[in-house]
């Protein structure tokens, strides 16, 4: 496993957001935080033409992708973004076929995580990415357990497996690189909503 780069690359990152559906964020209490993370991140994914795998974790159960992130996601798609869905049933998502195709796909080598919880599916899928060679970001405030306690204890687990973690902003500015342009304008509008 080599360590993860020290930013993330505007050109070879995709973000994956794992399971941020309705009945699970209903156990949540940063909730509203990680949401709003979420739907963040995937608006810089887009203008940058990143593309983004949302998973959910055994819809039938655990419902469909939260409403406030979906409208989001719909909308982004509907302009061109590439968004792809993936349901699932192993918490750790490198041991679905259909993500791991959706990931190759990409042809990409970076991976930005956010998403419920972050000491099972997040953990997992990370754990799996980074012991692969692939270089994975954990946006800390765009990610939840129902306990605060697993959050923590998941990010230094992560921490000590080589993972970076960072936040949703820092992953944002890094991948947009520079300032004084149209698209960093763009950026502050995403920050601000």
């Amino acid at each position: 496993m080599h360590p993860s780069p020290p930013l993330v690359a505007r050109d070879d990152f995709v973000l994956v957001i794992i399971d941020i559906q309705e009945r699970l964020a209903g156990a949540m209490e940063r909730r509203d935080d990680v949401v709003r993370v979420a739907a963040r991140l995937a608006r810089t994914a887009a203008m940058l033409d990143a593309p983004i795998i949302v998973t959910r974790q055994y819809p039938k159960g655990l419902g469909p992708t939260v409403t406030e992130l979906q409208e989001v996601l719909t909308e982004l798609a509907e302009k061109g973004s590439r968004v792809v869905g993936v349901d699932k049933t192993a918490f750790c998502c490198a041991a679905e076929t259909d993500f791991m195709d959706a990931l190759a796909a990409t042809g990409r080598s970076q991976v930005v995580l956010a998403g419920m919880e972050t000491h099972i599916c997040v953990a997992q899928t990370a754990l799996v990415l980074a012991s692969e060679d692939r270089a994975v970001h954990v946006a800390a405030d765009g990610c939840c357990s129902r306990l605060a306690t697993h959050h923590d204890v998941a990010l230094d687990r992560l921490r000590h497996a080589g993972v970076s973690v960072t936040t949703g902003e820092s992953v944002m500015y890094e991948a947009v690189g520079r300032a004084g342009t149209d698209e960093f304008r763009r950026l502050l509008a995403i920050v601000k909503e």
